[in-house]
């Protein structure tokens, strides 16, 4: 009977929550139509909810200008976007903003770096430190270290902070 309290009760919790999202995708988008106006650059928006964070995706044809040398555009326009959705509704947004499929294209390619680096721990029993990235970065690699079961973690100050994977204890 406890449980099924809980669960009524946790269930308008997650209701707002999905709409506090979708409420965020909605802003960016606003904000990001507006940007690519001005811009004028052709582009759709996609919105979805992945995990719990709102994310929005702008493709079209050549928008390689909002993703800049090694996504460093992207994460500023990111930031910017965030900063957009903190003004409308006073709560920090952990928003995911992708262009052109850039960080899912990114994600397959750190998963692999990922995957790399385990092999390399489990056959030299070292730690292998890998090169700088970006907090989105960093996540997609330790994600792949921990469901190898080894660990990982992050060294050193932004703009270079790195993954170090190491071996099992």
């Amino acid at each position: 009977m406890q449980n099924t309290e809980a669960t009524e009760k946790s269930a308008p919790a997650a209701n707002d929550h999905l709409k506090a999202l979708e409420a965020e995708s909605d802003i960016a988008a606003d904000y990001l139509e507006e940007l690519l106006d001005i811009a004028d650059l052709d582009g759709d928006i996609d919105m979805d909810i992945d995990g719990d964070r709102a994310a929005v995706s702008i493709v079209g044809a050549d928008l390689s200008n909002l993703v800049g040398e090694n996504g460093k555009v992207l994460e500023a326009l990111q930031e910017l976007t965030r900063l957009a959705v903190y003004r409308e509704t006073g709560e920090r947004s952990r928003l995911m903003l992708d262009v052109s499929n850039y960080r899912a294209n990114r994600k397959a390619e750190l998963e692999e770096v990922g995957r790399k680096a385990v092999e390399e721990v489990k056959a030299a029993g070292t730690s292998v430190r890998l090169d700088p990235m970006t907090p989105f970065e960093r996540k997609v690699v330790h994600d792949v270290v921990a469901a190898a079961g080894l660990t990982s973690e992050s060294e050193g100050e932004e703009p270079r902070r790195r993954v170090v994977v190491q071996p099992a204890r």
